[in-house]
């Protein structure tokens, strides 16, 4: 399966320039865990909602006056929409992460999460099972000759 059959499309794109509060109220407004951080239009790092809650919350910060640039991680980790689910779990633990932007030539597609590739893993293997099951009971249908 692909990145791009899983990935969120939904997703909040914010400048670096923009306060934590006004980005968190638009993850909030789209329900998404994270926001892509742009650095002169183009994808350069990620807030997410654990950043929010340790960097600014978790130090007492205003995160009116906090700038996204300040609490965000960078470098953005990427991935091709065109790669496979797999290729994009090996990358997140790799670098120990849950979100995955999605991009192709500073262009953002959307943003893989972990729990997005466990549950289009699993479904990938029960239909991998069903099929082996289907070709374990009716082999006739599955021969090279019929």
């Amino acid at each position: 399966m692909r990145v791009s059959e899983a990935m969120r499309k939904n997703i909040v794109i914010v400048d670096e320039e923009v306060s934590v509060a006004e980005a968190s109220l638009n993850m909030r407004k789209k329900g998404e865990g994270c926001a892509i951080i742009l650095r002169q239009g183009k994808p350069y790092g990620i807030v997410t909602e654990r950043d929010v809650t340790w960097k600014v919350a978790g130090e007492g910060l205003d995160p009116k006056k906090v700038r996204v640039f300040e609490v965000m991680s960078t470098p953005l980790v990427t991935i091709d929409p065109d790669a496979d689910l797999q290729e994009a779990a090996k990358v997140m633990k790799e670098h120990k992460i849950r979100r995955l932007a999605v991009v192709r030539e500073n262009t953002i597609y959307g943003v893989l999460t972990a729990a997005d590739v466990s549950r289009n893993l699993e479904k990938y293997l029960d239909d991998e099972r069903r099929n082996i099951l289907r070709y374990l009971w009716m082999p006739q249908y599955y021969s090279r000759e019929g």
